[in-house]
């Protein structure tokens, strides 16, 4: 394959983010495809014994085997690389795997993991049950209380690990006040950045090491595909993260990695337009008197650090429809825009009911401890037109 014009790594560099979104990492072949070419391959084919010993030794840059490399899953990494800022990525087959990758490829038996308690229902699952399970250890924190980490900091701790904002509670986690934490005890940030996206919130900028995405969300935006990406420096993607990837097999297939592609070109556009709409939408249900959490509202408690962090509020809030789970089921089975459904970051308007879906896994007094509890929902604003959406929620309002 020959590079696009002027697309090598240094030159895209240069370009501005929304250049990069479309052509960063961009590779043609011989019939100079407008579009990212994509190769549903397994395995490549060397002209000699010589080549193929000359790759799997490094000295060549070809590819292998698509378990550990492929063209079109390469171009994803790059362009997620670019628009990150981080020196290297790779990819997942879908965003638990890249955060299960994160952490398990970097901590060992003995070691110490201190997380935000706030946290996807299936990222508690990796710090509540799996990481002990391989003799990690693990401490829950107040992800907002920076008092909270530095107290339960060990000569063992390896990994400060949370989310922000964190799912569904919205908690803001300081990321420059915890890299001052951590550094100078060596410890890594490993930060999902999920609802932010690499469009309102660049963790590396602010001191993260390693960034973690569900790409079946935003990156997407569409539902269409599962995917994941993990990024950091380049000594721990290629030292740390690539064996683990290599040997374990998580692997991103080719067509949801073209998909993938796709969906970055329109994400600056979409996030941007869907955080908009939230804006729109928080305040009107706040005005409606329910309780919303949206970390740009006045009413959020940490909406100068989301401010100071992050470019807007999101695409994402919780609201307290009260009255229990009856109430909550209730407004969710009169909508009539808005699916019910437990993704993110679509193009379709979503909402769930946290304590029955994503965060079932945990037990009652750990979801309540957090503020999830039976009349919490939780709702992803698309890009319909918000007059709609405002309508729709207040016909489904009604019923209550």
């Amino acid at each position: 394959m020959k590079k696009d014009s002027g697309a090598d790594r240094e030159t895209s560099k240069t370009w501005r983010q929304a250049t990069q979104l479309i052509r960063g990492g961009t590779r043609r072949t011989g019939f100079d495809e407008t579009s990212e070419a994509l190769f549903l391959t397994s395995g490549y084919a060397y002209d000699a014994a010589e080549d193929a010993a000359a790759r799997f030794a490094g000295d060549d840059d070809g590819f292998t085997y698509s378990r550990l490399s492929n063209p079109t899953v390469a171009m994803f990494e790059e362009r997620m690389a670019l628009i990150e800022g981080a020196e290297a990525a790779r990819a997942t087959a879908s965003g638990m795997a890249a955060m299960t990758a994160a952490l398990m490829s970097q901590l060992e038996a003995g070691d110490h993991v201190v997380a935000a308690k706030a946290l996807f229902g299936s990222c508690r699952w990796l710090v509540d049950s799996l990481l002990p399970k391989f003799g990690v250890k693990t401490t829950l924190v107040h992800g907002p209380d920076l008092d909270a980490w530095r107290a339960a900091i060990t000569p063992e701790t390896k990994v400060f690990f949370f989310e922000t904002p964190a799912n569904p509670t919205l908690d803001i986690v300081d990321i420059a006040g915890l890299a001052e934490i951590a550094k100078p005890q060596g410890i890594k940030l490993v930060v999902d950045n999920v609802f932010a996206t690499p469009i309102l919130q660049k963790p590396l900028r602010l001191g993260a090491d390693i960034v973690a995405y569900s790409a079946t969300k935003h990156i997407d935006g569409q539902g269409r595909v599962l995917g994941g990406c993990v990024l950091g420096s380049e000594a721990f993607v290629m030292e740390t993260l690539l064996p683990f990837l290599r040997n374990t097999g998580p692997t991103l297939s080719p067509f949801n990695a073209w998909v993938l592609l796709k969906g970055l070109e329109t994400l600056d556009l979409r996030v941007r337009q869907m955080a908009e709409n939230a804006q729109k939408i928080a305040q009107y249900l706040e005005q409606k008197g329910l309780k919303v959490l949206y970390p740009s509202l006045e009413s959020h408690p940490q909406r100068a650090l989301n401010a100071a962090q992050m470019q807007t509020g999101g695409t994402i809030m919780s609201l307290y429809v009260g009255s229990g789970r009856e109430a909550a089921f209730n407004l969710l089975n009169a909508l009539e825009i808005i699916d019910i459904s437990n993704n993110i970051g679509d193009s379709r308007s979503l909402c769930t009911h946290p304590a029955s879906t994503t965060h079932s896994g945990l037990e009652e007094g750990a979801r309540l401890e957090l503020g999830i509890t039976e009349d919490m929902l939780r709702l992803s604003v698309g890009l319909e037109d918000p007059a709609d959406l405002m309508d729709d929620l207040s016909q489904a309002l009604s019923v209550l």
